[in-house]
């Protein structure tokens, strides 16, 4: 079978480098904005045809010059993305394509074929690559990157994409390699408890925690930062533009915080493949985490309560990454053979794993779960207990050739299937 990942590197152009990547970028995303101008325009009289957007497309580039600096193959890749976009809309799995603001969209431009590229390693650790209109670009090199002797037909880099960061331009190879079908995965089967205070809480017993993502002395900085560009915008004129000593403090804050994103994206790479390598089939919530996390404030009329606790706790939700932390675990399950498995998230937290009933009260405190039903008495941790749930409802749901032959934290869940008919869920 065919497997497409991708190969990300640093970027180290130069000063004019880095400017002409800066005008592609934006011009990429006006192209974006002027195609979906058209596109919402004309879509209301007819139906739209991919030949009239092309069309569209190069009468822009024809009118407005400075769009010239974007490569055709790019623009073509933007009309590829957005026609994509709304597919995912009418598949339900998205929302409808949108403007993309000037400072908050995120710099990209894509080269859509590999052999536009000319990857060449020069050393251990430096390599260049071919950007369109730019000419040769430094970046640092990858492991596994499939260049010369290492590039055939069925291993080779088909595309990729700049993006700008906030410590600098990154690209991504697009790399598709031929694999052989994964034998199914033996290991067992286990259920996750995503959380604030334990991240990730497994039905085994065990627990996968991280550290703060920031130094003490980095939070410190951060609030002196903070403060700063508290005072600069006090000072800033309302309709002039951003000063160079207002950007710069935003550009350290945004350095700051994209340090704590790499290393929670790096404790989440190292804890998700160390599971898909443990566990055959994984059962996790179908949490909606957007629902999880809108905000309390209300309306003027009808004003929220525990605004400020519940702002916390979604800054802490957002912090943890539940959703991407599913998407590592799904593609490196099916790299290995394994399953993930989507339970319904309702009564996972506040039903007994050991009778299987759901008693009011059970919760006593955050952290402990004290089963309340008569006859019981089962107390553990409460995120332990949600995770024996989860993995009880993964190996009702999953189809038996899957599911039947494993081990499902037998310390629980013995006691679990014969007492879950005595009780409601």
């Amino acid at each position: 079978m065919k497997r497409e990942r991708g190969h990300k590197a640093r970027m180290y152009p130069t000063p004019g480098q880095a400017n002409a990547l800066e005008a592609q970028a934006h011009a990429a995303r006006t192209m974006w904005n002027l195609l979906h101008d058209w596109w919402t325009q004309v879509s209301e009289n007819r139906r739209i045809d991919l030949k009239d957007a092309e069309q569209a497309i190069k009468q822009a580039r024809a009118d407005i010059d400075w769009l010239a600096e974007l490569p055709a193959q790019a623009a073509q890749a933007v009309l590829k993305t957005y026609v994509q976009a709304w597919r995912n809309c009418w598949g339900g799995r998205a929302g409808k394509p949108t403007f993309k603001s000037r400072l908050r969209s995120r710099m990209a431009v894509d080269v859509p074929q590999g052999r536009d590229l000319a990857i060449r390693r020069l050393n251990r650790r430096w390599g260049t690559v071919r950007v369109p209109n730019i000419g040769m670009v430094r970046f640092r090199w990858t492991r596994g990157l499939p260049v010369g002797k290492h590039a055939d037909a069925h291993n080779k880099v088909t595309g990729a994409r700049l993006v700008r960061e906030a410590n600098g331009w990154h690209i991504v190879f697009r790399v598709r390699t031929d694999v052989k079908e994964p034998a199914p995965h033996t290991g067992p089967g286990v259920g996750i408890d995503r959380g604030v205070a334990k991240p990730l809480a497994l039905s085994d017993g065990t627990v996968r925690e991280h550290g703060p993502w920031f130094t003490v002395g980095e939070e410190e900085y951060l609030r002196r930062l903070e403060r700063k560009s508290a005072r600069q915008r006090r000072h800033r004129t309302l309709g002039h533009p951003t000063s160079n000593r207002l950007r710069r403090t935003y550009d350290q804050i945004a350095g700051l915080r994209a340090r704590a994103k790499r290393r929670a994206l790096d404790w989440q790479h190292k804890t998700t493949t160390a599971l898909a390598e443990t566990f055959g089939v994984i059962g996790v919530e179908d949490l909606t985490i957007t629902s999880m996390t809108a905000s309390a404030r209300g309306t003027v009329d009808a004003p929220g309560r525990n605004v400020r606790q519940k702002t916390g706790l979604n800054r802490s939700i957002a912090g943890e990454a539940w959703g991407r932390t599913v998407t590592l675990l799904e593609y490196k399950l099916a790299d290995r053979g394994g399953h993930l498995v989507r339970v319904p998230a309702p009564g996972t937290s506040r039903r007994c794993s050991a009778c299987g009933v759901t008693t009011s009260g059970n919760r006593d405190s955050q952290d402990r779960f004290a089963c309340k039903a008569p006859g019981c008495g089962h107390t553990d941790n409460a995120d332990t207990n949600a995770a024996c749930n989860v993995a009880h409802a993964a190996k009702q749901q999953a189809p038996q050739d899957i599911a039947g032959a494993r081990t499902w934290s037998p310390r629980r869940q013995a006691g679990y299937e014969a007492s879950t008919a005595s009780g409601p869920h």
